[in-house]
């Protein structure tokens, strides 16, 4: 018997179709108009939400981030550059979309710390994605068995430390053993250690 869940997770697998293609222009005509952080009372993709730690409980919210999409956008060279050493084009961030809104959300609400995010949409400027952020101080938090971990001093600003799903897989962590020998403490950590 299938759950409530997967039928959810099957509309969004295509998600310019069906009911969910249908909301879709109307959705982001309003998500346009938000601010760059917007609270939103419950999840748009509540099966990601659940999966990635999200509870319909005091001291836990999510708010709707837009970012903007693209590449490095790196200004052009107005001269003495043959165009091919310019660097312009494919030049990308060192960190990814997602890892960016989830520090936006983080910087917005101060007192809580970013547990996981998920894409919910994108257009041809823009993506948007949901952060589920926790307030590591409500006492709702620190009795809940699956999230009183959050509580402790060494996971403040995990946002912008890499310490997320997106910022682990951005930093080289999603594997351990052979052949990941370079990847810790970061992919960009490593060069500069035993000098």
């Amino acid at each position: 018997m299938r759950s409530f869940y997967s039928y959810i997770g099957d509309a969004w697998s295509s998600p310019r179709e069906g009911y969910v293609g249908a909301l879709r222009q109307d959705r982001l005509k309003a998500w346009r108009q938000e601010s760059t952080v917007q609270k939103i009372e419950r999840p748009t993709r509540l099966d990601r939400a659940r999966a990635l730690g999200y509870k319909a409980k005091q001291g836990i919210i999510v708010a709707r981030v837009k970012v903007r999409r693209g590449g490095r956008r790196k200004s052009r060279y107005e001269r003495n550059r043959k165009t091919s050493k310019m660097g312009v084009n494919t030049i990308t961030m060192a960190k990814s979309i997602q890892r960016i809104a989830e520090e936006r959300a983080g910087r917005r609400y101060r007192n809580m710390e970013v547990l996981n995010s998920y894409w919910v949409a994108e257009d041809g400027k823009q993506k948007f994605y949901e952060v589920i952020l926790v307030d590591p101080h409500s006492t709702s938090i620190k009795s809940d068995k699956d999230l009183c971990w959050v509580a402790d001093n060494v996971h403040r600003g995990r946002a912008v430390r890499g310490k997320t799903s997106a910022g682990r897989k951005g930093r080289g962590q999603r594997h351990k053993g052979f052949g990941t020998e370079k990847t810790r403490p970061g992919i960009r950590a490593h060069d500069g250690r035993g000098k």
